[in-house]
């Protein structure tokens, strides 16, 4: 099942997508259907307005999420390239809601930030309340997986040891276009092998697989919920694989007009173009 949040007259609403048709659903979003109980499922497959997916436009897949729970160095390549040793442990940080943005939104530049990055990232959307839960039991609360570039400014990150400030910047999260439930992807379903690739105006920055990631989905989930319940619809991104911008001699960060486009193997894609915030240069 692929699952999508609409953008129309009268608000957002959640839809089903199958192949070209999108079906309109009875929910805000794709969270709300989540939240709306265990058999989410039966409720996304309602009858409903229906349209072609070229014919609508797309918002961020989840935009009420409760909580945005995203790892850092988690792709063994990508922290080679940032200097660090391995961690023991996931490095987690917090993104809010304000962050998301649309999968064909612009990227805004801040005046505030001259050091703007692109992160591909695979997004992992629970579908069940969970807490103290097993790595092995994890993989049942994930709902789906989506694609989400973690837009960082750097500058802003590297400030204190502390990430925040340069990770949750209004609008500068896209996510989308589909939350697609595990059953649709190959592999194991809580721990999917797949090609992750970004890339800015045409040239590859980015090419990894999701199968390299040093915490994988349900070990994360199972880490998060040690200390807090994990609910439906809440959002975690699992980190980004070596080819930031961040990480090459000279750095390079993004610019007005630039494109990014981010695709994950059997999910989809975002593509972005970046402009100046009001104010910036």
């Amino acid at each position: 099942m692929r699952l999508v949040t609409l953008r129309t007259e009268t608000g957002t609403r959640a839809a089903r997508l199958d192949g070209e048709v999108v079906t309109e659903l009875p929910f805000t979003d794709v969270g709300e259907l989540l939240r709306s109980g265990d058999d989410w499922r039966v409720r996304a497959s309602v009858s409903g307005r229906r349209h072609r997916i070229d014919e609508v436009e797309l918002g961020a897949v989840i935009s009420s999420a409760a909580k945005i729970i995203c790892l850092g160095l988690n792709y063994v390549s990508h922290i080679t390239e940032m200097g660090r040793e391995l961690p023991e442990h996931p490095t987690l940080f917090a993104k809010y809601p304000s962050a998301l943005t649309g999968p064909t939104d612009p990227i805004p530049l801040p005046p505030e930030s001259f050091a703007v990055d692109w992160e591909a990232e695979l997004a992992v959307v629970v579908g069940a309340a969970v807490r103290r839960v097993s790595p092995r039991d994890a993989g049942r609360a994930i709902a789906g997986y989506t694609i989400a570039n973690d837009v960082s400014m750097r500058d802003w990150q590297n400030r204190t040891l502390q990430w925040l400030q340069g990770k949750t910047f209004e609008a500068s999260t896209p996510l989308g276009p589909a939350l697609v439930t595990p059953d649709e992807l190959p592999g194991d379903p809580a721990a999917p092998d797949l090609e992750i690739r970004a890339e800015l105006d045409g040239m590859v920055m980015q090419l990894a697989r999701t199968g390299d990631l040093l915490f994988g989905p349900a070990q994360a989930i199972a880490y998060i919920s040690t200390f807090m319940t994990l609910v439906p619809g809440d959002v975690v991104l699992t980190g980004t694989p070596a080819g930031v911008g961040a990480g090459r001699e000279p750095p390079v960060y993004l610019q007005p007009g630039q494109v990014v486009r981010v695709h994950i193997e059997g999910i989809g894609e975002l593509v972005n173009r970046c402009e100046a915030e009001g104010g910036a240069p």
